[in-house]
């Protein structure tokens, strides 16, 4: 019997390094580290050995906003798919959100998630409590050493997650000690802009009218409104998916992440798409906030790297290809990006955009700093042993058959991605490898040094 993997030759990449080193892993934990040929000595008896000659070695991603979809949603992807497709594609731990049927906004619903995702995701977990106008109660009983925190739909709905009440918006950032992740847009605003354009389009509107409507001003108005409510109470902020140029200008980067009150996201299509992209993906990249205009795309880039923006993730959010085929008014914002967002990323490093040791650093190291995670996110002697092997030349092509969300589709469809991610190990078990899963175990929850 195996009593762990032993991974040599390998390009290892953490902590900002890149080197020529060897990992060795026992039980749920890697064991040693090595910068350069292991010695002689090293006993390996029991132990599997992997040759990675020519591979990179790295921490699993962690997504810190994903939608999986279960419960209640569970046509379009649930804790199974979902979580399968995201360590197909790199990402060993997600943080899934509360706008499921019915949303998980008391302690009782929240708990009902974390004995679906024990008994079915291969990825490690954690989910947030959804934050409404009247389950005040609900949110200060969270424990957040085992919650990644509360989502709130800021000016914005769905479902019944609508915050809209200000004396009991004002409760909520002043009473809620968990992190408070925000989905930032101004509802009345984008209803004003929609209202224009119909007396134009009718119900006819062209998918090419997502930014229009839901525009930098609607964004911008709502994001500032988060972060002025932050100062005030010393709430702990984080803002998802920046979309817009204008809202960089938000965020700080002259304090360590350590110190900040206030973080923001930013999302791999909001890197990648640009609105000229509607014209050929139509409804496949319509997502909220939406994709707008290459300068804000570039602007997004550039303020993650300077430091403004502090982690990546996807916003996972899968939709059937029949809704996605309505018009633009009834069909759904989101699409599934957890299986490719790695390859994407990287085929940004291969364009000269970004670095490897930075998308490691954004997508791993960082997002377990902010959150506070508990021995993940760094390859270290004694953390958790969720590690991805790349290699980043073995040309592959996004196709129908290869895509693992229940959903069946991707907006990368038909792209050609540089970079294969061969090999995922999560707490020590070798989940995933050239495309074979073992599924003996199962992903275990997040827990958090707070």
């Amino acid at each position: 019997m195996s009593s762990g993997y032993f991974i040599h030759n390998a390009t290892i990449i953490n902590e900002e390094k890149r080197f020529r080193g060897c990992i060795k892993l026992k039980g749920q934990f890697i064991e040693k580290i090595y910068e350069g040929p292991a010695s002689a000595e090293e006993n390996l008896k029991n132990y599997t050995v992997i040759d990675a000659k020519g591979k990179w070695l790295i921490p699993g991603f962690i997504d810190d906003q994903v939608h999986f979809r279960e419960p209640g949603l569970t046509n379009k992807g649930d804790l199974y798919t979902e979580p399968k497709s995201a360590v197909a594609g790199g990402i060993t731990s997600f943080m899934e959100m509360p706008n499921t049927v019915p949303a998980a906004i008391s302690q009782q619903l929240l708990a009902d998630k974390y004995v679906i995702a024990a008994e079915k995701s291969l990825a490690n977990y954690s989910f947030y409590i959804g934050i409404a106008n009247d389950n005040l109660d609900q949110l200060v009983k969270t424990d957040p050493t085992s919650v990644c925190g509360a989502k709130i739909f800021m000016g914005s709905s769905t479902g019944n997650l609508v915050v809209d009440n200000p004396s009991s918006l004002e409760n909520i950032f002043r009473e809620v000690k968990l992190l408070i992740a925000s989905h930032c847009e101004d509802d009345p605003l984008i209803k004003q802009n929609l209202k224009h354009l119909q007396e134009t389009y009718g119900d006819d509107i062209p998918v090419q009218m997502h930014p229009v409507i839901r525009n930098t001003e609607a964004c911008y108005r709502s994001s500032s409104r988060a972060i002025e409510m932050a100062e005030k109470f010393g709430t702990r902020l984080h803002i998802l998916h920046i979309s817009t140029a204008r809202e960089t200008e938000l965020f700080r980067n002259d304090i360590p992440l350590s110190e900040k009150k206030v973080t923001a996201e930013a999302c791999v299509h909001h890197l990648w798409f640009s609105e000229g992209d509607y014209l050929t993906k139509g409804n496949y990249i319509k997502w909220n906030p939406a994709i707008k205009s290459i300068a804000d795309r570039d602007a997004v880039r550039q303020a993650l790297i300077d430091g403004r923006i502090d982690v990546l993730a996807t916003d996972h959010a899968p939709h059937t290809i029949a809704e996605k085929k309505n018009p633009y008014l009834t069909a759904p914002s989101g699409g599934p990006l957890a299986q490719h967002a790695m390859q994407a990323l990287f085929e940004m490093a291969f364009q000269g955009i970004f670095t490897p040791e930075f998308i490691v650093s954004r997508y791993a190291h960082k997002v377990a700093d902010l959150f506070s995670i508990d021995r993940r996110g760094y390859l270290r002697e004694g953390y958790f042993a969720d590690l991805v092997l790349v290699n980043p030349d073995d040309p592959q092509i996004v196709t129908e058959d290869s895509i693992l969300s229940k959903c069946g589709w991707s907006p990368f469809m038909g792209t050609t991605f540089k970079a294969k991610v061969e090999k995922t190990f999560i707490n020590g078990n070798l989940v995933y490898d050239n495309g074979i899963f073992d599924e003996s175990s199962r992903g275990m929850r997040l827990m958090f040094n707070r």
